[in-house]
């Protein structure tokens, strides 16, 4: 698993909408997963290798045309590390507010 190419892929808003789109859609041509966005396809093309590159997405090729797939295991894995900094900031916002609540007694 890696987390620093996980979250550098999921920096960019336009990555983010790709995957959103293969979430909802399944498996996509390359040039229809384009279509939604104002840019080149050679552009999105960019993005889909730096998605691939993470993990977050297959690519596989069909005669002229790629078609993408996603995988959404890694995200899961950063899920996962993410999960355990939740518990611990859950647990400080309960001892802040025990604190606050026991100097609001005074």
């Amino acid at each position: 698993m890696n987390l620093d190419s996980t979250f550098a892929a999921l920096s960019h808003e336009t990555r983010r909408a790709i995957l959103k789109q293969l979430a909802s859609a399944g498996e996509t041509r390359l040039s229809d997963l384009a279509k939604p966005f104002n840019m080149s396809q050679t552009a999105v093309s960019k993005h889909v290798r730096v998605l691939s590159d993470a993990g977050l997405l297959t690519v596989e090729r069909r005669g002229r045309t790629r078609h993408c797939r996603l995988n959404a295991q890694p995200m899961k894995q950063a899920a996962d590390w993410l999960t355990d900094y939740e518990t611990f900031w859950t647990g400080q916002f309960e001892k802040l507010a025990r604190h606050l609540a026991t100097k609001g007694k005074k």
